[in-house]
């Protein structure tokens, strides 16, 4: 592989050679310390904080390199972590023995007698996680808040009596708490700030909605502009804005590509994509998540080996990635500030 302008030293030192323009990472990144430069000379650094950065493939491809900041699990967690999963399941399993036997009296993890009759909900390991594992913890998720939902929001204080099935209000409220399960990227839910002022002048101007598509009486003025901010953001001919996320990309995918088609989907992407790409019956291949090199791969692939079997040119390519990845597959959880 032969080096360009733009990926050769200009000092004359040798670079490690590393594999497709990439340090071997887990996540398929660069990963590098921050440094200093000497054109920056008022910039600080610590060693301590680290940047993901997705060096240009081939000199230059991508001129605008991805960024990425994160902080890594340490292993001793994450090794604890799973061991505590396996030594969870496995007295789960133990306990359920157990009290097949009549051994084990304990009523912790088995369902009530009045809940026997009805269709199980769930399937059989499912069912086991839910009362040995999730049932042990269940009073952390799912617990409701009486603020307003933003950086931090004050949570109704629960008791249970029968270890977690059900759920009796104390009285007491736990203020100041962290939100972390939030969608509150961009300080919408606030009652105060400028998003809460500027929602209230715009409610004013135009009222609280349109009761229309914009393809009917819907399209407003602020619809356009903010069509055309968002295409010159991402230096695009244009953009299109709809008002509903789930059914914008769960119906409006088939619609841009069938069969015949190939459709390239970032491995963590929402479910609603997920549900659009499926509906839309065209080919889905996934790439590693922000990976631009594992992407080229895949797009090289079908341009040239083209439809399975047939090998003739796909249709049309379609890359589906997200402009925010949410926390939709987690549940909300709450840590006490």
């Amino acid at each position: 592989m032969t080096e360009s302008p733009a990926t050769k030293p200009a000092d004359g030192e040798a670079r490690p050679r590393v594999k497709n323009g990439l340090k071997p990472e887990r996540n398929g990144l660069v990963k590098s310390l921050r440094r200093c430069h000497e054109r920056q000379p008022k910039r600080h650094c610590h060693p301590e904080e680290e940047e993901v950065h997705a060096a240009a493939l081939n000199g230059g491809l991508y001129n605008r390199p991805f960024l990425e900041s994160f902080e890594e699990t340490p292993m001793l967690v994450a090794v604890l972590t799973y061991m505590g999963y396996g030594i969870l399941t496995v007295f789960g399993y133990l306990r359920d023995f157990l009290r097949h036997w009549k051994i084990e009296r304990c009523h912790i993890a088995r369902e009530k007698e009045e809940q026997k009759d009805f269709v199980p909900l769930y399937q059989d390991f499912e069912n086991f996680y839910t009362r040995n594992l999730y049932m042990r913890i269940r009073d952390n998720w799912n617990r409701p808040i009486c603020s307003v939902p933003g950086a931090k929001v004050d949570v109704i204080e629960r008791a249970s009596s029968d270890y977690n099935w059900t759920f009796n209000y104390t009285g007491r409220v736990v203020q100041e708490v962290i939100n972390l399960g939030s969608y509150n990227y961009l300080g919408f839910a606030e009652n105060t700030g400028p998003c809460a002022t500027s929602a209230a002048e715009v409610t004013a101007k135009y009222g609280v909605g349109v009761a229309s598509t914009r393809q009917e009486i819907g399209n407003l003025d602020g619809h356009e502009e903010m069509e055309k901010l968002v295409a010159k953001f991402l230096g695009v001919e244009s953009a299109m804005a709809f008002g509903m996320g789930f059914a914008t990309n769960s119906m409006n995918i088939p619609a841009l590509a069938g069969k015949g088609c190939l459709i390239l989907s970032d491995e963590l992407n929402h479910a609603s994509l997920v549900l659009g790409v499926r509906l839309s019956g065209s080919t889905i291949r996934v790439f590693k998540h922000n990976n631009m090199q594992n992407l080229e791969k895949l797009l090289r692939e079908a341009i040239v080996h083209g439809q399975p079997r047939t090998h003739r040119p796909w249709k049309k390519i379609l890359i589906v990635v997200e402009g925010i990845y949410s926390s939709i597959n987690t549940p909300g959880e709450w840590m006490a500030g």
